[in-house]
């Protein structure tokens, strides 16, 4: 009896082994993030330095990464002295990589119109020339969503002159320099002093204060 009962406790307690291994393991499962649902998508914008682009595009949830390069233009593989000769019609531009879970291309668009001055048809700000342009370059399935909404902005009479931010077909877009990418994280104190001395946020300030903000 003593060895039999002693068999049949070593059996059960081996069982509840067994069934608190499993559970842990389920329960490790459990603890496991889901992937996401959804494929992550590109947006690229052109409003200026693509620094502050970058800067501003990356406090937006749902946008995964932004990266500074250059678009729009003509030459191969352009690299920034190239581009600021304003001989190679290329803009500076952000890829703004973006999970639409989360945030849609629709709602990035609007974020762009008010982070730039979409009526300076002469670059932005203190930055002068081709290159500092603002567009918006957008694939066949963005460019309805795109001009739509550069529509319903001209027709809100926000803005006192007229929206000359171009919509265009998205074109090859080339990386910029690794210096470029996230420079106002890697040069924090430079980076804020360009920006206060170029009057970036001073003039969109300006340029939307028509517009009613609720809350």
């Amino acid at each position: 009896m003593r060895l039999s009962t002693m068999a049949n406790f070593t059996l059960i307690g081996a069982a509840a082994a067994v069934a608190t291994f499993v559970l842990a393991a389920q329960a490790d499962d459990d603890l496991t993030p889901a992937p996401s649902s959804s494929e992550l998508e590109e947006a690229v914008f052109a409003g200026g330095c693509f620094w502050c682009v970058e800067a501003d595009f990356d406090k937006v949830p749902g946008v995964r990464e932004t990266i500074s390069g250059y678009t729009g233009g003509h030459l191969e593989n352009p690299k920034y002295k190239d581009v600021t000769r304003e001989n190679t019609g290329h803009y500076e531009a952000v890829r703004v990589v973006y999970d639409p879970a989360e945030v849609s291309y629709s709602e990035l668009v609007e974020y762009f119109w008010r982070h730039v001055d979409p009526t300076d048809a002469g670059g932005q700000f203190c930055d002068r020339g081709d290159s500092y342009r603002t567009a918006i370059f957008a694939t066949p399935d963005q460019r309805d969503t795109a001009e739509a909404s550069k529509a319903a902005l001209e027709a809100s009479g926000v803005l006192s002159n007229p929206v000359v931010t171009p919509v265009l077909d998205a074109a090859t877009f080339w990386e910029a320099e690794a210096y470029h990418q996230n420079y106002y994280r890697k040069n924090r104190l430079r980076y804020r002093y360009y920006r206060s001395a170029c009057g970036r946020d001073a003039r969109v300030k300006e340029v939307w204060a028509g517009e009613r903000v609720s809350g």
